[in-house]
């Protein structure tokens, strides 16, 4: 039987700085002993966006004080670790690398083996993580910075059968809350705002459902969105409350059509394949919103396959799923040294065609 294992994760893919760790002994529920996340909502603010300049100097001053603050909660010192698990990739690079030179630190003046962990990899091991789910299971990444669908095959073995070609749906929301002047996040600004409105009142596009496939595209969707709020202003010289209700009602509910039927087709794909439990698993934090979800849990009755989705705060970028999957990966022999390198692009699947084009944050893609 494998051996109980104790691993720190350290994570710093884009905007959170983040460390934590997690212990799992064989046969027993894994344990998060510790998940600190330092957040740089703030420092971006006047931005619109993530500067990658600043999210890397904010990395490199916050990340020894995350592992630091992640051991004194976990009570235990570096010799009481088993390894250290880094996120290499794909991200914002000098994030990355800020991430994966502190890794190198710690393993070289610890003598702690050290695995090298894709980003996309501990959202999608994440329900192993928190309900021991079997392979294979049918993993839906939806978030500011990826979506895609894949089916999580083994440890290391992802196939992905489509995602978006442009804008990922957080971005999407978040551009359509800036449109609006709501504020960020996005996503809960709109979903707070759509709740009280008139979905069948402007009549958005469903981008890309009249062809086969599970692709998505949700630059279009914005671009309409855009242009019904300029119309609404020219007929009547401004926005009232209501008429951003209904603009906010109708794009989520676009948002959330596209997703379902693109759940639906994936779904068919992977329950070919005749899985003895079937799962769809839902990471990321569009995962959060409530109409979304509601209609995701209702595909999946109809379908029978259970619907899981990971307690918010794993959904979210955070260094507790980097410390599992690296935990993952070591016990399948997997090993890194002072070679190992940061990587803005890594996609899961290798073998996939490249997603054609990207959103501002879809390089984590």
């Amino acid at each position: 039987m494998a051996a109980p294992l104790t691993f720190l994760g350290i994570e710093s893919s884009c905007d959170d700085t983040a460390a934590a760790v997690v212990r799992h002994v064989p046969g027993a529920a894994a344990q998060i002993l510790s998940s600190v996340v330092e957040g740089q909502v703030a420092l971006h603010a006047d931005f619109g966006g993530v500067v990658p300049e600043i999210a890397a100097r904010a990395h490199a001053e916050r990340l020894d004080h995350c592992v630091e603050a992640a051991l004194v909660q976990a009570g235990l010192g570096l010799r009481d670790l088993d390894g250290i698990a880094v996120t290499a990739g794909p991200g914002l690079i000098g994030g990355v690398l800020s991430g994966v030179m502190l890794a190198k630190g710690l393993a070289a003046a610890s003598g702690l083996p050290m695995v090298g962990v894709n980003h996309l990899a501990g959202h999608a091991l994440t329900p192993r993580l928190t309900d021991a789910v079997e392979f294979p299971y049918l993993m839906l990444l939806v978030s500011g910075g990826h979506c895609q669908f894949l089916i999580a095959k083994d440890v290391d073995d992802f196939q992905r059968l489509g995602g978006t070609i442009d804008d990922a749906p957080g971005e999407a929301f978040d551009k359509t809350a800036k449109l609006l002047g709501l504020p960020q996040p996005g996503g809960p600004a709109v979903q707070a705002e759509a709740a009280l409105g008139d979905v069948r009142r402007f009549a958005f596009p469903r981008p890309l459902l009249d062809r086969p496939g599970c692709d998505m595209s949700f630059s279009g969707l914005k671009t309409a969105l855009l242009r019904a709020r300029d119309a609404v202003v020219t007929e009547k010289g401004g926005l009232t409350v209501q008429d951003r209700r209904d603009l906010c009602a109708g794009f989520q509910e676009a948002v959330a059509d596209v997703l379902v039927e693109k759940s639906r087709r994936a779904l068919e794909v992977y329950l070919a394949l005749s899985p003895a439990v079937p799962v769809l698993a839902v990471a990321g934090g569009v995962a959060a919103n409530a109409v979304i979800r509601a209609k995701l849990m209702a595909l999946c009755d109809k379908m029978g396959v259970q619907f899981l989705a990971p307690p918010l705060a794993l959904c979210t970028d955070n260094a507790a799923m980097i410390a599992w999957a690296g935990m993952e990966r070591f016990r399948t022999g997997a090993r890194d040294d002072a070679a190992l390198v940061a990587r803005p692009r890594w996609p899961l699947d290798q073998t996939a065609a490249p997603m054609i084009g990207s959103g501002k944050k879809g390089a984590k893609a």
